[in-house]
């Protein structure tokens, strides 16, 4: 299963999201909220698609903060809830200028 930003929006709500320790512990100490993932998902386009991730497909969203900073985001679904899976602010050494491609080592 192929994910959409329509379908990570429609499944964008309190009632719908589940945040792993995981991640939930590296955006802390990333400054980042949930609110910030929020926005992002909602503002933001998938720049990469993992189909066959386990358990769930999931996708590299790329968004803005409500603070305009750029995030990376990476959730996956089951169609029915969303798991934040971890977010950070690309780093511009790993990333081309459009933060949608990762450069060459």
């Amino acid at each position: 299963m192929e994910l959409t930003i329509k379908t990570l929006r429609k499944l964008c709500n309190n009632n719908t999201i589940f945040m792993t320790r995981h991640v939930i512990q590296r955006c802390y100490e990333r400054g980042i909220t949930k609110k910030d993932i929020v926005y992002a998902l909602h503002h933001g386009e998938i720049i990469k698609q993992y189909a066959d991730d386990k358990p769930y497909p999931s996708c590299l969203v790329l968004g803005r903060c409500q603070n305009e900073k750029w995030l990376h985001v990476v959730v996956s679904s089951n169609g029915e809830g969303l798991f934040f899976i971890t977010a950070y602010y690309p780093n511009p050494e790993e990333w081309e200028d459009d933060l949608k491609t990762r450069r060459e080592k």
